[in-house]
């Protein structure tokens, strides 16, 4: 199923993307998107977002998902109620309280490097849905609606590799096109 989103009400930006598993699968296309795209630029954009789907994407978003859930609930356990943890925080008994705070702060690096290899792995996702779409339809097609989009959504079309390795979950727009044309 294809759902058109009513976006222009919050935002200028233009944005699709596929979501659901089993009989849930849809693709939401964005109004703004589909105002200032042409139908060759709509399918090649499409058939993006079905390459996620092929490529597994979706599922393997999911087991990510729920792994990363996992390993916090997991974590979270081992400190909320350990004594041990309290009384080197500076209780005499257990103290929940300080074993969240302790949890919180020792928690984040682990938070990060997780959201690292997630960024990552969406990435080579991205360029693989691409790729799909130049096989599948028109990787010409598909690079001009990334142009217009960058200028819709004011991309950084120059972004430092350091800020993309650690904040980016898609590829500049520039890398994108390299490997489309």
């Amino acid at each position: 199923k294809v759902y058109v989103r009513d976006g222009s009400k919050r935002s200028t930006k233009a944005n699709a993307f596929f979501s659901g598993l089993g009989a849930q699968k849809k693709v939401v296309l964005y109004d703004t998107l589909i105002k200032n795209h042409s139908t060759e630029e709509l399918v090649a954009v499409l058939a993006h977002e079905v390459g996620h789907y092929k490529k597994n994407h979706i599922v393997q978003g999911f087991v990510a998902g729920i792994l990363q859930t996992g390993l916090l609930l997991f974590t979270l356990s081992l400190f909320v109620f350990n004594p041990n943890l309290s009384m080197a925080m500076g209780s005499n008994e257990l103290a929940i309280h300080l074993n969240l705070i302790a949890f919180a702060l020792l928690f984040s690096p682990v938070s990060m490097l997780s959201g690292l290899v997630m960024h990552i792995v969406s990435r080579k996702n991205e360029f693989e849905a691409d790729a799909f779409a130049a096989q599948t339809y028109s990787g010409s097609e598909l690079a001009k609606a990334l142009k217009k989009l960058s200028v819709d959504n004011l991309s950084n079309l120059t972004p430092h590799p350091l800020y993309v390795f650690f904040h980016y979950s898609h590829p500049p727009v520039l890398e994108r096109l390299k490997k489309l044309i």
